[in-house]
């Protein structure tokens, strides 16, 4: 057995982009979960991962040789409003390792323990965000949208103090990297231009070794953004917190907290408690991705050049590049979940369909699975009007494959993750490792899971979702 051969880059970086921590530790860790496809992908031998020396890495309490154990300093606009000084406040990237492909990917604990970042918190999580991110971002990856990912997840035996005394737990979050735009922030506030420049070179060497100058990297940031709020929507999925230290500069989806995917479709929907006037709406999603993109770039300006005016030229329209690639991604998504190609006619029919569904906040997943065996219609009241809609949509032809291959049968439904939490805190993980198998095959028809795929009842229903810190 092997302990992770660790291959750090990050750490290379002039020292104020990080500080060293050592993490808390656990009294008495029990492995809840480990993803043992994730970690042949990593190239990291699962035995080891579960015996006694992988347990005390995943739970903090000794680190193999080689580790980083850093805490990552950003920025970030939260809300709109800048806070200068934000960072790892729970968590450690405790190293980098190179998989067999050659890929890059962070190793970090959440919920390790203080940092010099955590301002009044504890750096502790309780179990309930670290189930919820599991699930949310294992689904994440199986619908094939770029997430960050759950590696393991282990209970620490000590309780953190919430509302209540609740179990700890840590996440072991794996990552391209962890590096934001609140990141490039950080320094561009305090006018570092010395950090910019060695933190832009880092991010095109690790993440887009084709960009042949910093507007080029702004380009290619800009395109994979533009391409996972596509598939956000497409999914009903909704961040919650679109701060510009939660937008990841490789493209990935980061930090679940407060996240939620629609049971009832309507674009103004809104779950994370603190979003208070809709800001991170499902709708908004993708205008807020632009705002956060402008941050980005104005953070590039002082390394594009001498001609600052012509900097700012550049930089602006690689910014407003983003709706016609985002329209792009959104128009190749929406119509391959009516299983038609992406033309203009088959963008006018997905317009009607939503705009049915929103009438009557019909459920979102359910309307597009049930397209293929015509069960969709049972989700509306108005079936005569749905009908109308379906007859045009027949006559486009829909290829059945393609909707098969863009609509989940089951999503990370906010009752179930509520009621696999609530019953892991007693003591029961079936209800969780019961969902974590379903949400891994999203596309499969399988009649054991159908009551997973089930909207909630009336007094089953999560309106709020949570950051949990």
């Amino acid at each position: 057995m092997n302990a992770p051969v660790f291959n750090n880059s990050y750490t290379a970086l002039p020292p104020r982009m990080f500080a060293q921590v050592d993490p808390a530790g656990s009294p008495d860790p029990q492995l809840i979960a480990l993803n043992e496809a994730l970690a042949a992908r990593l190239g990291l031998d699962a035995a080891w991962l579960r015996g006694p020396e992988g347990l005390a890495m995943l739970s903090g309490n000794a680190l193999p040789d080689g580790a980083a154990s850093i805490a990552q300093a950003y920025a970030g606009h939260q809300f709109g409003h800048l806070s200068p000084q934000l960072g790892d406040g729970r968590a450690l990237m405790i190293g980098e390792v190179v998989a067999p492909d050659g890929a890059r990917f962070d190793l970090q604990l959440k919920g390790a323990g203080r940092t010099p970042f955590s301002r009044q918190g504890d750096g502790k999580s309780w179990l309930g965000p670290v189930l919820r991110e599991y699930l949310d971002s294992e689904f994440m990856a199986a619908a094939g949208v770029p997430t960050t990912r759950a590696l393991a997840a282990v209970e620490t035996g000590e309780r953190v103090q919430r509302e209540t005394a609740l179990p700890g737990a840590v996440m072991t979050r794996v990552a391209a990297s962890h590096i934001r735009v609140g990141t490039f922030e950080f320094f561009g506030v305090r006018g570092d231009v010395e950090a910019l420049r060695a933190l832009t070179d880092h991010v095109m060497a690790r993440h887009y070794p084709e960009a042949q100058s910093v507007l080029g990297l702004l380009e290619q940031v800009v395109a994979a953004q533009a391409r996972l709020v596509a598939q956000w929507m497409a999914l009903g999925f909704i961040h919650g917190v679109m701060n510009t230290d939660n937008m990841a500069i490789s493209g990935e989806t980061i930090d679940y907290g407060p996240a939620a995917f629609m049971d009832g479709y309507h674009p103004d929907t809104v779950f994370s408690s603190i979003d208070r006037h809709g800001r991170y709406a499902w709708a908004e999603q993708p205008h807020v991705a632009v705002w956060n993109l402008a941050q980005f770039a104005s953070c590039l300006i002082p390394l594009m050049g001498a001609d600052q005016d012509k900097a700012i030229e550049e930089a602006t329209r690689a910014v407003h590049g983003f709706p016609e690639l985002y329209q792009a991604a959104w128009k190749d998504r929406f119509t391959a979940k009516l299983g038609l190609g992406p033309t203009d006619g088959a963008v006018t029919l997905v317009n009607r369909l939503l705009d049915l569904m929103a009438a009557e906040r019909a459920d979102f997943t359910r309307v597009f699975a049930g397209l293929a065996d015509g069960s969709a219609r049972d989700e509306f009241m108005a079936r005569d009007t749905f009908d109308d809609w379906a007859r045009d949509w027949q006559a486009a032809g829909p290829d059945a494959a393609r909707m098969a291959r863009a609509n989940p049968r089951r999503i990370p439904r906010n009752h179930r993750i509520e009621q696999a939490i609530q019953a892991a805190v007693g003591g029961d993980y079936a209800p969780f490792q019961r969902l974590d198998a379903a949400l891994r095959a999203p596309f499969e028809d399988r009649a054991e899971w159908d009551d997973l795929a089930a909207p909630p009842l009336a007094e089953e229903r999560v309106t709020r979702t949570f950051c949990g810190t």
